[in-house]
């Protein structure tokens, strides 16, 4: 299908081009200009997404809202669109979360309010990209751009080491990049086209293939990020504002597991059957291990940043099994981890603009004095911990049901997750909001107020809805991938 009206590059340029008008007009003196202008921005970059939903088929794996234009001739690049349901369900996530990263930043960033407000935008668009782009150096320059804005955010309004956590964000992800930039060039090479769809269905011998898994996996394992690396994401996570967390929890860790489905698994299927088991074990030792030291943090901030570690194993889990529940789920399960990552980090803002503090141990009985807030961040660690009828049951059962079904013991081994999330998110919230009231600050505290309040309402609603109907999320995924499957199952060796 091709886009009568461009909807993809309007979702894509509307939050950069109102980005770089903020950058380039707004300062402190009309900060409150530039919050209402952002905003407005956020929303109409939203709306420019729900089309793509409504318009959607969901019967076709075919992609959709196609838009194609040269870019680079003498090189073959295009300027090249479109989303299938693999890709449609992560557009609109980001379009709605960087609506609730602009409230959220409403009243707590005071300095340098236009900067912040432009890099959540620009940001917006380039993830957007990400998830849209069909020409492989149009991919890769997406997938790089986003790293800028998030240094900026980390770098200049995180925390004291936000200098450290800035520079170790960008080198573990440029670093692991790099070597996908040669694969990207290669594939041109052979192929004579920057197409991603015409790297599908290029042959390529098994020593090619596994050297190309191996240069994509340095990229997308460490945007994940995947054990081992991925000891920058809670430095990052507990430097950054809350709005940072909160984009790259719910949207940038999905990068690197987009990368999987549209890149790694369809050009290059037979060097993925053949490393599955080795992407597997990796993803069980996230979902153990990760949970573990999970339940050892002090800083709430750094336990759901370990949480966010377990959570994404699940979904390279699920991809790897190869059929069809279990990359569902791992879909789902992004999805899902968006809406209840995003709203931790959001919970967590909450306490740290009242106390400056994210110290498990400076909290005790905030239920006493926060009863709303209470309400709300019992829902959220309870779909942390994967409670039926929550958004987080429903990707972890599906992923567990395919994990089952590919072999039992990887089955078992994944469902710890179940038990291991109720254990950490569980343990923080009796410490932090049950007991009697801990000490004076915890005392003074005030409850959330009409901003706060309608930012988890709608995260909250998001949760729920998806936990009891996630049928628009499986139904826009399925046929494309039941087409990945069985594309992949197709040998492509030459």
């Amino acid at each position: 299908m091709t886009a009568p009206l461009s909807y993809l590059s309007a979702a894509i340029w509307i939050p950069i081009l109102v980005g770089l008008f903020v950058l380039a007009f707004g300062n402190d003196r009309n900060a409150p200009v530039v919050r209402t202008v952002s905003l407005v921005g956020a929303l109409a970059g939203l709306l420019a997404t729900i089309p793509l939903y409504t318009r959607f088929d969901a019967s076709s794996a075919q992609m959709q809202f196609v838009e194609h234009l040269p870019w680079i001739d003498r090189f073959n690049v295009h300027y090249s669109l479109g989303v299938d349901g693999i890709s449609l369900w992560l557009v609109l996530l980001t379009a709605f979360i960087t609506v609730i990263v602009v409230i959220a930043g409403w009243q707590v960033i005071e300095e340098r309010v236009a900067g912040y407000m432009a890099s959540y935008l620009i940001l917006s668009g380039l993830m957007i990209g990400v998830f849209s782009a069909l020409d492989g150096l149009l991919f890769y320059v997406f997938f790089e751009a986003t790293l800028i804005p998030m240094y900026l955010i980390i770098g200049i309004w995180g925390g004291p080491n936000r200098v450290y956590a800035a520079f170790k964000f960008f080198l573990y992800t440029l670093l692991g990049s790099l070597l996908t930039l040669v694969a990207i060039i290669f594939l041109y090479l052979k192929s004579g086209s920057f197409s991603i769809l015409d790297w599908h269905a290029l042959p390529l011998s098994m020593n090619e293939q596994i050297a190309i898994f191996f240069a994509f996996l340095l990229a997308f394992a460490v945007k994940v990020p995947m054990w081992p690396v991925h000891t920058w994401l809670p430095d990052a996570h507990v430097e950054a504002p809350t709005g940072g967390s909160v984009v790259l929890a719910a949207i940038m860790l999905k990068l690197g597991a987009y990368g999987f489905l549209r890149l790694s698994l369809p050009i290059v299927p037979d060097a993925s059957h053949h490393l599955a088991n080795f992407m597997i074990t990796l993803s069980l030792i996230a979902v153990v291990y990760i949970g573990l030291v999970a339940m050892v943090q002090t800083d709430m901030k750094k336990l759901v940043a370990y949480s966010s570690i377990a959570h994404m194993g699940f979904v390279t889990l699920g991809f790897f099994i190869f059929n069809q529940m279990g990359v569902q789920g791992g879909l789902v399960q992004m999805i899902s981890h968006g809406f209840i990552s995003g709203a931790m980090f959001l919970c967590i803002g909450v306490l740290y603009d009242r106390m400056h503090s994210r110290r498990i141990s400076d909290y005790g009985g905030v239920v006493n004095t926060m009863p709303k807030f209470a309400a709300f961040f019992m829902l959220f660690a309870m779909a942390n911990s994967g409670l039926p009828a929550t958004s987080g049951f429903v990707g972890e059962f599906m992923v567990i049901l395919g994990a089952v079904k590919f072999n039992f013991w990887v089955g078992l081994i994944a469902a710890t997750t179940l038990i291991l999330g109720a254990a950490y998110s569980l343990w923080m919230y009796k410490r932090v909001v049950f007991g009697a009231v801990a000490n004076d600050e915890v005392a003074q505290l005030k409850d959330i107020g009409s901003r706060e309040f309608w930012m988890l309402a709608i995260l909250a609603a998001a949760v729920l809805v998806m936990g009891i109907w996630p049928k628009p999320v499986t139904d826009v995924s399925e046929a494309s991938v039941r087409a990945l499957l069985e594309h992949v199952a197709v040998s492509k060796i030459k």
